[in-house]
């Protein structure tokens, strides 16, 4: 017998983590928030009395103005009378609110889509739908969620009869658009068609139906569909446990085993018991099986057992811990998003097919980098352990809530159809990525300049190579990527990306270029003395793939640098610095951190080059960051933050801002400046009224000025680890070319919005330099 470890069982200690989760800094996952300020008499009058009654008379004259004056068109309901809670059973409305509660937050994080979750004392259909309906005032749409079968079919299509808004049971249609979407993409990779495909389904309740209902209406044909349940084959006749939903898939046969009817099977469904599949059964299916074991905890055979009898079968579960997880965040916030956004009265059939159709497509998309690996760390591509997205590639929303809203559209059932899909696409990226807002005009700018070559001393990075792939598809710029082409070559295949070499990109091959020479003659002009043997500067250019970069960009071979990905920040400054050079208004480099969290888009300066600036370099850096900010479209209110506030304090460090002031106001006066000031102060315009009443700043200021590198770094980090604030950056200011030294942290999609910004700098010094000629 083993000694006791005194450790908790990995079950039990879930459970109290789970406990502590739910209890702790307070209790629930959920909380209410105001949209709008009520820091004033003006403002009570205008959220209450007596201004609240405008548009109360505006919606009774036109109930559709709801969508504008009130949160009606972004408010679902997560209703439940927890009779079928996953996992659980029966254990009735009180006890299945955390999981409603939980759902609410998946709404939330995924789509931005608010909701108060709803659990009902009501068993029957009578009173589900009489408390249900009577709702409609309230909100845009009903998300029914863990009411058991065959209840839940009756109240849905009671619903939808009744309502003039969507009413979407989750159980049963979320996990049919996921099932189908990954046996479409499953049956194009085994060569069949849907329509000829046998299916045999274990399992007869409302979400196995539901599957097998919206398969039918993307081509399956009934007559090769097999279903079983607790009693066996569904067959015309059957007395026991049998309803009207279940028997529209019966068939005749006086076999009424699953086992009799496995043989030459395409697709197995099950949505049943663990262990309902015997590994002994797939010997007998068709080639290229789909194995869509979905019982949950335990699937209806264990993917390893199964792998084990059919090393060709395609297998998903709906277990994290396996490839091809069916999970319906997949897309039901995404299929609301759309819903809700041209008004649409219902969720059809259309439209669960679109979402179907949009899923799969972005299966077959290069994966994206928060998902980019499988458990054992492979790469993931499009194939048979990758039939579905993950639930986390936030394209899901750019796919799916478009398709929705457009099939709405066009089966006539949307009140307020999309006028501009590019628009509404646009907006969306502010759910898909935190930096889509503050980067659009960006990406605008970047999109309209002559397509700039932006060249990537990392180029064989992973990262890199995603972004370039972004880069090309968006026609933001030129990649020129630095890097073997075998090893690219390989990487592309490995990662799944579609760009070509030499066709999409150029590239430059430190191993072998025709250019090696002059690049090696032009970097010594730059360092020959300064140290740098003939066979030195060889050695440089052949391994330092930010000095061949750097290259590129001063001889004209490149239009702006991406470094950094790797090393340390201040090696790759130098290496600018020796070969680009500073702008000639400038004394030196100095660099922007930006910011982005629910409070907006804040710039910080200087955050990663100049440990004790000068006021001259305080003021140069100033202007130069307003100028970057303003590529953002943002007009910057800047504050010179100190310990000093107003003349607070006469040190040495508060002495050096108040001078600054002096100089960004003598060199820039249509900037909105004004210091030296708290930080507090700098964000609150009622604390700077009562510190400096004629002060020139107004508002909040969006761009922080800082007496010290240390101050400046450590304020930004620490405001973006509490805010969970999005990082841009940093930006490189002052460089006489366009550069950037990235973050070794840097995501895919941070790169593909510098290498933007990027572009836009590269445009703006072509304009000007053409203006300077004329």
């Amino acid at each position: 017998m083993s000694e006791p470890t005194g450790k908790k069982p990995a079950g039990e200690d879930l459970q109290q983590q789970a406990l502590f989760y739910h209890r702790y800094p307070r209790a629930g996952k959920l909380e209410i928030q105001a949209t709008k300020p009520l820091g004033n008499q003006r403002d009570l009058a205008l959220a209450y009395s007596p201004g609240v009654g405008a548009p109360c008379i505006a919606i009774h004259e036109n109930p559709n103005d709801a969508a504008q004056y009130t949160s009606r068109a972004n408010l679902v309901a997560v209703i439940s009378n927890g009779t079928a809670v996953l996992g659980l059973g029966n254990i009735g409305p009180l006890a299945s609110k955390p999981v409603m509660e939980g759902k609410a937050v998946l709404f939330k994080k995924f789509a931005g889509i608010d909701v108060f979750d709803i659990e009902i004392d009501a068993p029957s259909i009578d009173g589900m739908v009489s408390t249900i309906s009577a709702l409609e005032p309230t909100f845009g749409g009903i998300n029914l969620e863990d009411i058991k079968a065959p209840e839940c079919f009756e109240v849905e299509r009671i619903l939808r009869e009744k309502m003039q808004i969507p009413v979407f049971h989750d159980d049963q249609h979320g996990t049919a658009i996921i099932v189908a979407a990954a046996i479409l993409n499953g049956l194009e990779l085994a060569g069949k068609a849907l329509e000829n495909v046998k299916i045999v389904a274990s399992g007869a309740g409302a979400a196995a139906l539901a599957c097998l209902n919206l398969l039918v209406s993307l081509g399956a044909r009934r007559e090769n569909i097999w279903v079983f349940d607790i009693d066996g084959l569904v067959y015309p006749g059957r007395e026991t446990n049998m309803d009207q939903w279940k028997a529209i898939y019966a068939q005749e046969s006086d076999a009424h085993a699953l086992a009799d009817h496995i043989a030459g099977a395409d697709v197995f469904l099950g949505l049943s018991v663990a262990g309902a599949l015997k590994p002994s059964l797939l010997k007998q299916m068709a080639p290229r099986p789909m194995i869509m074991a979905l019982a949950n905890p335990v699937p209806e055979i264990m993917p390893d057992l199964a792998r084990a009898e059919r090393e060709d079968a395609m297998i998903c579960t709906g277990r994290s811990d396996f490839p091809n997880q069916v999970n319906n965040v997949l897309c039901f916030p995404y299929i609301f998003r759309g819903a809700l956004d041209c008004g649409a009265r219902t969720i059809n059939e259309e439209m669960k097919m679109a979402a179907v159709r949009a899923i799969a497509g972005l299966a077959k998309e290069e994966v994206w980098e928060a998902s980019r690996t499988s458990a054992n760390g492979e790469p993931l591509i499009f194939g048979p352990d990758y039939l579905i997205p993950s639930p986390f590639d936030p394209r899901l929303i750019l796919r799916i809530a478009p398709a929705v809203a457009r099939a709405a559209e066009e089966t006539g059932v949307a009140e307020r159809p999309i006028p501009d899909y590019q628009a509404y696409y646009e907006n969306l990226t502010r759910f898909a990525f935190r930096s889509g807002l503050v980067m659009k005009p960006v990406f605008a700018a970047a999109k309209a300049a002559a397509r700039k070559r932006v060249i990537f001393s990392d180029g064989e990075d992973e990262r890199v190579m995603r972004a370039a792939q972004v880069l090309i598809e968006e026609g933001i710029s030129q990649p020129i990527l630095i890097g073997r082409p075998n090893v690219l070559e390989t990487r592309m295949k490995r990662y799944g990306l579609r760009m070509k070499l030499h066709e999409d990109f150029e590239i430059i091959n430190p191993e072998s270029d025709s250019r090696f020479r002059e690049y090696v003659d032009e970097y010594l002009s730059f360092v020959a003395r300064k140290g740098v043997t003939p066979e030195r500067a060889r050695t440089i250019v052949r391994t330092n793939t930010t000095v061949i970069g750097a290259l590129a960009v001063k001889r004209g071979d490149a239009d702006a640098l991406l470094c950094g990905v790797e090393g340390r920040f201040e090696k790759h400054l130098r290496d600018i610095g020796s070969i680009i050079g500073k702008h000639e208004d400038v004394r030196d480099f100095s660099s922007l951190g930006l910011l982005i969290s629910n409070r907006g888009a804040t710039f910080f300066a200087d955050t990663h080059v100049t440990y004790c600036p000068s006021a001259e370099e305080i003021a140069e850096t100033t202007i130069q960051s307003a100028r970057a900010v303003a590529r953002f479209g943002i007009t910057a209110k800047a504050a010179l933050v100190s310990h000093s506030n107003f003349g607070s304090r006469d040190s040495e460090s508060a002495t050096k801002m108040r001078e600054a002031l002096a100089l960004v106001r003598a060199r820039m006066p249509e900037l909105e400046v004004d210091g030296e000031m708290h930080g507090d102060t700098a964000i609150s315009e009622l604390l700077r009224e009562r510190a400096m009443p004629n002060s020139t700043l107004t508002g909040e200021a969006n761009l922080l000025i800082f007496p010290s590198l240390d101050a400046a770094h450590i304020t930004m980090t620490v405001v973006q680890s509490m805010l969970e604030a999005l990082h841009v950056g940093p930006i490189l200011l002052g460089s006489a070319l366009p550069a950037h030294i990235m973050s070794p942290s840097v995501t895919s999609r941070g790169i593909v919005n510098m290498a933007s910004l990027a572009v836009v700098e590269a445009d703006v010094a072509a304009s000007e330099k053409r203006r300077a000629a004329e």
